[in-house]
């Protein structure tokens, strides 16, 4: 294979075998918290709280580094050692110290998964975007690689977490390794000139971005509607199994309904630069948020497994045009030496600091009113974002066109 189709391969790969281990991981988190450390709504809201301050105050160093090493493989090595460490991780620490000591346990818990996979996910998909700018391949098109691992993971998550949690965990830890080996053998190597622009870049010019009016008005979307969406969507699974008679029922079924979802996730990845690609980045970023408010409202009126299913779909359909549109706002709109720190500080840092402080409010809403009555809460709030950001999203700009790969 030539380079460009070998560094595409490669980071595929990747980006599979880390989204397989996050799936293995963290995709029941909220029904291990539960069903087995039995921690109240408000209790499990703390740790996602965290998880989430943790990556709010790496994602910027993070991003900031991608942009200054540049496709220097330092970074995505040292995600792939930590991903290694998951089995032992939730087995001998996290899960003891959560029940031995909950604060603790949730700042030590929100330090390790924040790095590894909180904030890691956006340092790895910033990096392959960047990669697929230089190598001439559409960062959807690896994306969705990363989706499929991810389901895989899914389908049998579920199962075999009811068999015992540790499986899916140490799962997680083989997955680590196939990713220290891909990115050791991947030909990936800056120019001179890339090296050069990297070095060249300081942290004055990364903080500017702060001082950046069409950012903060991107941030009125981010910030309003995704962050409402993540937070409503953290204890979802949760809410998703007690649709069912036993939490072991609904465990298993919410593990095959994610892996339906992110299977139908990758093809949609296939087809987002194609439709942001007609869309524009302004109207992808609002057909994106708009899914993400019919999801979140039809969560709180309908019922049943099969109707909360159809919910869940939706989320098929949102991300990939999100993420794609996100990547190509950015490229339209701010320079390209600071994508990666706009990308971890636009959904990463900014996003993160909402969803800590209206975590453990929203946990505690479902222990009081219930999940319906917040899902509805949410929904309008977010709607009332999604109009100001019609206004303050800026229009786009005509850009060169991406090869496909």
């Amino acid at each position: 294979m030539d380079t460009r189709k070998t560094v595409y391969a490669a980071l595929s790969g990747f980006m599979f075998a880390h989204f397989f281990a996050e799936a293995m991981s963290i995709s029941l988190l909220a029904i291990w918290l539960k069903n087995v450390l039995h921690l109240s709504g408000m209790q499990a809201g703390l740790v996602f709280s965290a998880n989430f301050f943790t990556a709010m105050c790496v994602q910027p160093l993070y991003g900031f580094i991608s942009d200054k090493v540049g496709l220097n493989k330092t970074v995505l090595s040292s995600i792939a050692g930590m991903v290694v460490l998951c089995g032992m991780f939730f087995t001998y620490v996290y899960g003891p110290m959560l029940l031995a000591y909950p604060v603790l346990g949730a700042i030590v818990g929100g330090l390790y998964l924040g790095f590894t996979f909180i904030a890691g996910r956006f340092v790895i998909e910033s990096y392959v975007d960047r990669a697929g700018r230089k190598y001439g391949f559409e960062f959807g098109r690896a994306r969705l690689w990363g989706s499929l691992g991810y389901a895989l993971a899914a389908f049998f998550s579920g199962s075999l977490f009811n068999i015992d949690p540790r499986i899916d965990f140490f799962l997680a830890t083989a997955a680590g390794l196939v990713m220290l080996v891909i990115i050791y053998f991947a030909p990936l190597k800056a120019s001179v000139d890339e090296l050069a622009q990297s070095k060249a870049l300081r942290i004055g010019d990364a903080l500017a971005v702060l001082g950046m009016a069409k950012f903060w008005r991107f941030m009125v979307l981010i910030l309003g509607v995704t962050t409402l969406y993540l937070v409503y969507d953290l204890q979802f699974p949760a809410y998703f199994a007690s649709q069912f008679p036993d939490p072991k029922t609904g465990t298993a079924m919410f593990g095959y309904l994610n892996s339906a979802q992110i299977f139908v996730e990758a093809g949609m990845f296939f087809l987002a630069p194609i439709i942001v690609g007609k869309t524009g980045a302004k109207n992808g970023l609002l057909l994106a948020a708009a899914i993400m408010i019919i999801r979140i409202a039809g969560s709180g009126i309908v019922t049943g497994p099969v109707l909360i299913s159809c919910m869940k779909m939706l989320h098929s359909l949102e991300l990939p045009i999100l993420v794609t549109s996100i990547f190509r706002y950015i490229a339209g709109n701010f320079e390209a030496r600071l994508a990666s720190t706009l990308y971890l500080v636009s959904t990463g840092f900014v996003r993160n600091t909402g969803l800590m402080a209206l975590s453990v409010v929203v946990g505690q809403s479902y222990d009081v009113i219930g999940f319906p009555k917040t899902y509805l809460a949410i929904a309008v709030i977010a709607s009332a974002f999604w109009l100001l950001s019609v206004f303050a999203l800026a229009p786009d700009k005509k850009s060169a066109p991406q090869t496909a790969s």
